[in-house]
């Protein structure tokens, strides 16, 4: 059984019938982004239930063995051997756990948003595309894939059809906008239905951006 992950619950004012689980960067904790919700322009009444989950504490090559949140250690900034395999997989093993505990607390999978930011969008790729139920749809913010341009192995047919929305920054120097077409070149050119837009930002999310995400959420999640 994975490690159960803190987190920061932010509930709806009505009960909650859908969901997102939203995975912060590299360094960051779920505080960085719980923040984001009255930003969204949701409609008052909307049955939202957003998840900020803490990320495990580990060292992190790249950054000289300091101890960080981090869903798995990076070791190289080449972009094919950026993400540790091993650790993703480890992460992966407890955000599937957070989305089966929705389930089981009533709210199916068809209403689960999977989403995240950097090092959380590589996250909410790879456990997205192999999740065996279909979600409501995936978030994949100024990230990559583990493997470059290729996809995750034993993808699930179950979410083939999932929408994927996809944003980077035209600025970003963290993770170069070419990293996230690339991911999002995979994508399409493996059939799957990305909504791909850029913004004149950095390595971050603007309030505009976060607008769209809303609306995008209400889409998805009605």
């Amino acid at each position: 059984m994975p490690a159960q992950l803190d987190k920061i619950v932010v509930e709806p004012q009505l009960p909650a019938t859908s969901c997102v689980i939203w995975l912060h960067g590299l360094g960051d904790s779920g505080a960085g982004f719980a923040p984001v919700v009255p930003v969204l322009g949701l409609n008052s009444q909307h049955s939202i239930r957003f998840i900020f989950p803490h990320a495990p504490e580990q060292a992190v090559t790249i950054n000289g063995g300091f101890v960080m949140r981090s869903w798995y250690d990076i070791k190289s900034m080449d972009l094919h051997e950026r993400a540790d395999i091993q650790g993703v997989m480890a992460s992966e093993q407890a955000i599937r756990q957070l989305i089966v505990d929705q389930i089981n607390n009533g709210i199916s999978a068809d209403k689960i948003v999977l989403a995240g930011f950097s090092q959380g969008g590589v996250m909410s790729l790879f456990t997205g595309l192999r999740f065996e139920q279909k979600l409501a749809g995936i978030m994949a913010l100024s990230c990559y894939l583990p493997g470059g341009e290729k996809l995750p192995e034993q993808l699930s047919a179950a979410n083939q059809n999932t929408p994927i929305w996809h944003n980077h920054g035209e600025q970003d120097d963290v993770v170069p906008l070419f990293a996230g077409k690339m991911a999002n070149d995979a994508l399409n050119a493996a059939g799957y239905s990305t909504s791909w837009k850029t913004y004149p930002m950095p390595h971050s999310v603007l309030p505009n951006q976060l607008a769209d995400i809303g609306q995008w959420l209400q889409q998805v999640l009605r």
